[in-house]
């Protein structure tokens, strides 16, 4: 959805059809915030309650959702809805949040507009104290599901999910076939990759087949290759050249090879011939003596093709390329490829389905990604799956440690620079 695509919100019941849409599933026992730019809706913002037993309206809760809206530094109203589970106690239970909310924003320029209750069965506005306008138990759910922007969203392909932590952690079906040869592929791939990690020749090759898969059009269908699959998985099980491709998903093939310049990856008396499931035309099979001839020795059976074309180094650009940290941490560029790094999710979850080795580089991938995005549940789900896969697995260890006290991605605090889901102004 593009800028000048926009949907009209025509009430309440639109705003609240529109959360699940932004979050990709309804929420439960959650505090919802969006910002307002004007009519326009822009941030959405997602929370725990607060402890029904604890403070009600406790001062680091609140100043935490400031902090979060505060990244949005164009906003200039506040739309606020609590997902419980229990309407009949809602306003007397988190009445005092939404009236300890309202001065905080106020004061921060984000005055709250209006705000709503919203349990399994009924909702109604928050603020509304007039049984004759507001009867309780409230107004259907389904008015919301049966909202014009609800069905519009689902019109033009919007789907609302699980909440994260229900969904299954291997929900995409592969057949068990494919599975049991891309296993076997990863594992003869690695045999091969692995005398050659500090090779620099098939650092550039690997970024070489994963720079081509990210280029895809995003609605070409995935077709499941053996060794390609292996390959790429195979690939990720070597940090150096995993945080690569994450990197230059987002920044850029010329971030992801400077990032390791002067760490001694490198060893250039490595001689071997760097290898790759790509075929070259006029490279008759590859391997050195043909399709059928003898693999040479220390080469593991099963890896078929080499790629003797290696594409040059990228020139350089003038302005300054950022290093891995930044990028990972969403400090720069500025506004990193979507594109690409929904492109790598889409490749990342399947590889993940596979299982095995790689399973946990490929959901702790998708965790960065859902991270970057602002999507803390996703993300937190993604990493505790690989954490499941592979205990103590660092990379996901060090990311779920960030989610999990709250910390925002650079580019997800950016509104300049935040992932849009549906388009800058989607609905207004």
């Amino acid at each position: 959805m593009t800028a000048p695509d926009r949907l009209t919100v025509t009430g309440p019941a639109d705003i609240l059809g529109f959360i699940p849409h932004s979050l990709g599933y309804w929420p439960s026992d959650s505090l919802v915030a969006m910002t307002m730019h004007g009519r326009q809706l822009g941030a959405t913002l997602r929370l725990d309650l607060p402890a029904p037993e604890g403070d009600a309206a406790p001062e680091h809760y609140l100043q935490a959702v400031r902090g979060y809206l505060d990244a949005d530094t164009s906003a200039d109203g506040t739309l606020l809805a609590v997902f419980t589970s229990d309407m009949h106690l809602a306003a007397g239970t988190y009445g005092p949040l939404l009236a300890g909310l309202a001065p905080v924003l106020d004061q921060a320029g984000m005055p709250v507009r209006d705000a709503w209750y919203v349990g399994a069965d009924y909702w109604r506005d928050a603020y509304c104290l007039d049984a004759e306008c507001c009867p309780a138990p409230g107004r259907p759910v389904q008015e919301i599901r049966d909202s014009a922007l609800n069905a519009e969203m689902v019109y033009r392909g919007s789907s609302v999910g699980p909440a994260p932590e229900r969904q299954e952690a291997a929900a995409r079906p592969v057949p068990a076939m494919h599975r049991a040869a891309a296993i076997e592929a990863e594992e003869e791939w690695v045999c091969g990759l692995s005398p050659r990690r500090r090779s620099l020749a098939q650092f550039r090759l690997v970024l070489d087949v994963w720079e081509d898969l990210l280029a895809r059009p995003a609605g070409l269908p995935w077709v499941p290759e053996v060794d390609r699959d292996g390959f790429l998985s195979a690939s990720l099980l070597v940090p150096h050249w995993r945080d690569a491709v994450l990197v230059m998903s987002a920044a850029g093939r010329n971030a992801a090879e400077a990032g390791v310049e002067g760490l001694c990856l490198f060893d250039d008396a490595l001689q071997l011939e760097a290898i790759s499931p790509l075929w070259v035309p006029g490279d008759d099979a590859g391997m050195p003596g043909g399709a059928d001839g003898p693999r040479p020795a220390g080469e593991c059976w099963g890896i078929s093709r080499l790629h003797a074309a290696h594409r040059t180094a990228p020139a350089s650009v003038d302005r300054e390329v950022p290093n891995y940290g930044a990028v990972l941490m969403g400090m720069a560029p500025e506004v990193p490829d979507w594109a690409g790094m929904d492109g790598l999710d889409r490749i990342l979850a399947e590889l993940a389905a596979l299982g095995g080795q790689a399973a946990a580089a490929a959901l702790t991938g998708r965790g960065w990604i859902s991270w970057c995005r602002g999507r803390g549940s996703y993300a937190a789900r993604h990493l505790s799956d690989a954490l499941s896969a592979e205990p103590g697995y660092r990379l996901a260890e060090l990311i779920l440690e960030l989610v999990g006290r709250g910390s925002i991605c650079g580019w997800a605090a950016r509104k300049e620079s935040a992932w849009q889901k549906f388009g800058p102004g989607a609905a207004a």
